[in-house]
């Protein structure tokens, strides 16, 4: 029985050993080096540029109305057509005032017959004066006599000219180029002097669009623009709303002369070409113009960048392979990469895809790649860029999108 016994401790420490193997066998293996795209940043000279929302306004606007009243005898245009300064859009009934203009004309007629014979009259008393067989009262009453159909004629001139303006304001012809309205009265309806709205037209090419700047950008351009020796009107690029289309130049023609209490912005407009008619009255949009000075700049895509908290940083990748993370501070999207104002001088390499399988200690599997000047929606990731030099602030320290607080005025 106490060599039976004796086995016990032998077996339990063989069994506790085997455990321990299969344990040890048991553990998965190392994971293999996460692969990662990397590459440098773009660096190059680049113009920042800020967009800001408003509205497209008509260079000039009329709203049709008859200086004479009477019958309305026709309508001579079609509802939303483009129409000619000089082109016929109503006709009064004429009759009336033509009958005016006839009687006006007489009335000059007669007015310069009695002058004639006043003359006449004034000129033979002269005569016999001299002579000494007219008195001197008989004188003075065919000078008043001349005088008076003087004035007599003067009045039926101008009660002519009257007339004649009357009889020509029964045609209402459009004072500008562009797009009409709709006809607001119908043959037939009696118009009202100076009152009634008969329809309106709207001037479409040129265009202007119209913007409000947040003060401390204009403040900024202020600044800028001091510094620029021979500034003047910055080139602007204004497109609509959605982005599909692209952006047209134009130029800033005003700014406004005091920023507003209640909003703290300033009005300004910019002009631009609308041969097409492409754009319309009160159509949204959006406009871009120079933010800054060229200068050398870091891009590097949005992918980069991670986030922890409010810190910006992206993977650097250092001669013996390891990583470590550089804190950065980004600026405006360019060209569809963003700007990075702090933290880099465009000769790292950096990870530039990959990140989300990079951990802390981990290898990575590296896979150069060289990043374009310019990227779109079709070469990489993220949503590129709405054209060469085009900044939206968003991200950092930049401001957002700015928006007009208001439609033109």
């Amino acid at each position: 029985m106490r060599r039976r016994l004796s086995h016990w401790p032998l077996l339990g420490a063989a069994l506790a050993l085997a455990a321990c193997q299969q344990q040890a066998s048991s553990k998965p293996a190392a994971p293999p080096p996460a692969p990662v795209t990397v590459a440098k940043p773009v660096v190059k000279t680049i113009t920042e540029r800020d967009d800001f929302t408003g509205r497209f306004d008509a260079v000039a606007a009329v709203e049709i109305r008859a200086r004479v009243g009477g019958y309305l005898a026709s309508v001579n245009f079609t509802d939303g057509a483009l129409v000619k300064a000089g082109d016929m859009l109503f006709v009064i009934d004429r009759r009336p005032y033509e009958a005016a203009f006839t009687q006006a004309n007489a009335e000059v007629s007669a007015a310069q017959t009695r002058l004639d014979f006043a003359r006449q009259e004034l000129d033979r008393t002269e005569r016999l004066a001299r002579s000494g067989n007219a008195p001197e009262s008989k004188l003075d009453e065919n000078r008043q006599n001349f005088l008076a159909g003087q004035a007599e004629l003067n009045g039926a001139r101008a009660a002519l000219e009257k007339a004649r303006l009357d009889l020509e304001f029964t045609q209402i012809k459009s004072p500008i180029s562009g797009r009409i309205g709709r006809k607001l009265v119908t043959e037939g309806n009696l118009i009202n002097a100076n009152a009634t709205l008969l329809t309106t037209v709207v001037a479409i090419d040129p265009i202007y669009f119209y913007f409000d700047v947040d003060e401390r950008s204009y403040d900024a351009y202020v600044r800028q623009g001091q510094n620029t020796e021979g500034a003047t009107s910055p080139p602007v690029t204004v497109s609509l709303g959605d982005g599909r289309e692209a952006p047209r130049d134009g130029k800033l023609d005003f700014i406004d002369n005091r920023i507003d209490e209640a909003t703290g912005t300033m009005r300004v407009r910019a002009i631009l070409d609308n041969k097409d008619m492409r754009y319309t009255p009160g159509m949204f949009g959006r406009i871009s113009i120079p933010g800054s000075e060229a200068y050398q700049g870091v891009l590097i895509p949005d992918e980069a960048i991670g986030a922890d908290q409010d810190r910006r940083f992206v993977y650097v990748v250092a001669e013996d392979g390891s990583l470590h993370q550089q804190v950065v501070r980004p600026g405006p999207r360019i060209d569809g990469y963003r700007v990075v104002r702090q933290g880099l001088t465009g000769s790292e390499t950096i990870v530039v895809n990959g990140i989300q399988r990079i951990r802390p200690g981990a290898k990575i599997a590296p896979q150069p790649t060289t990043l374009p000047p310019t990227r779109t929606a079709g070469n990489g990731n993220g949503n590129g860029g709405a054209g060469p030099g085009t900044t939206v602030k968003e991200g950092g320290e930049s401001q957002g999108s700015k928006t007009a607080s208001g439609a033109a005025p």
